[in-house]
């Protein structure tokens, strides 16, 4: 049992390491070679903070253990909405109403309807994978239009993007080769020792590898996540916290799952149909209520969504809704 454990905080301790310095480093070339600001947030951002989850589904599909893959991406979508924006209310009020909000969030409630049509529908193929992509282009396209959109009408010193946090003036080719390199080659040695720990322990648990993506592998690649919902509530940035929980939902559903689907079929356990599913639908509308609602989220709103939270991992431990 020692050894897969192991495993596990390895990769993702390698994982956390590699997809930052990934980000890092693709975007500082994309500033170098005169991407806009604005496109490489939407765009190399996005993918990049996604990357671990990516890989760690690709992973899990090529090594046998798709159901782990399925669950990795229901699992962060729920912890998304429960634990990441549940905690940090603890420490700071977590505004949920910012522009653009409801918008995104119909969006995000749209994918989460695909995603249960396809998966009610059977296995997820390579037909299911290239809707779902589908999805994703479509998505990618509409965020690109809104902002050329917005950058024509505002004016000219409203129009520039709000400065990208990865970015650091005048970095060298050399330090970006290699923040490059090592989030390249870091990821999937990452992921392979994530997945291959993570079923070794849902051997000796004797544990569905469903169970352990909606634990273990969803908690630990949702990490991202809710440090970067943590650093923006603490400096009071709505946007970018709401954004990031709405954004990553919407990616886990749309890209993660259409490429792992791709590599291989993914079987939908019973389980998934009967519990997790209507677990995940239920967090996005409720987050919707709050959204639609506009108070920030306090303490004892945080406090209720991490006991929200705490009540399914129950449900999972002792197996209720098999």
């Amino acid at each position: 049992m020692a050894w897969p454990v192991i495993s596990v905080v390895l990769g993702l301790g390698l994982l956390l390491l590699a997809g930052d310095a990934l980000v890092k480093g693709a975007v500082n070339l994309s500033l170098r070679l005169g991407i806009p600001a604005a496109i490489v947030g939407m765009t190399v951002v996005s993918f990049g903070t996604s990357a671990p989850e990516l890989l760690v589904s690709v992973q899990a599909v090529l090594a046998g253990a798709p159901e782990l893959a399925l669950g990795n991406v229901v699992g962060s979508n729920i912890a998304n909405v429960l634990l990441v924006l549940g905690l940090p209310a603890l420490f700071a009020t977590v505004s949920i109403s910012g522009p653009g909000a409801r918008r995104d969030l119909r969006i995000m409630l749209a994918a989460s309807a695909l995603f249960a049509v396809l998966v009610f529908l059977g296995p997820i193929r390579w037909p299911q994978a290239l809707v779902l992509l589908s999805g994703l282009a479509w998505l990618l396209w509409d965020a690109l239009r809104q902002a050329q959109a917005h950058r024509n009408g505002a004016r000219p010193d409203a129009a520039a993007a709000p400065p990208l946090e990865q970015a650091e003036a005048g970095m060298s080719w050399l330090r970006i080769g290699l923040f490059t390199g090592f989030g390249i080659l870091g990821l999937p040695i990452g992921a392979s020792l994530l997945v291959d720990g993570s079923v070794a322990i849902a051997a000796v648990l004797g544990v569905s590898e469903v169970v352990i993506g909606l634990t273990l592998v969803a908690v630990g690649t949702s990490l991202p996540e809710l440090a970067t919902t943590l650093i923006a509530a603490l400096r009071r940035e709505a946007g970018v916290a709401l954004g990031n929980v709405l954004g990553s939902n919407c990616f886990n559903l749309l890209g993660i799952l259409g490429v792992a689907g791709l590599v291989g079929p993914i079987p939908v356990p019973p389980e998934v149909l009967s519990r997790d599913l209507w677990v995940m639908l239920g967090s996005s509308l409720l987050m919707g209520f709050l959204i639609y609602v506009g108070r920030p989220l306090g303490r004892w709103a945080g406090l209720g969504l991490l006991a929200l939270y705490a009540g399914y991992l129950a449900l999972l431990v002792f197996g209720i809704g098999r």
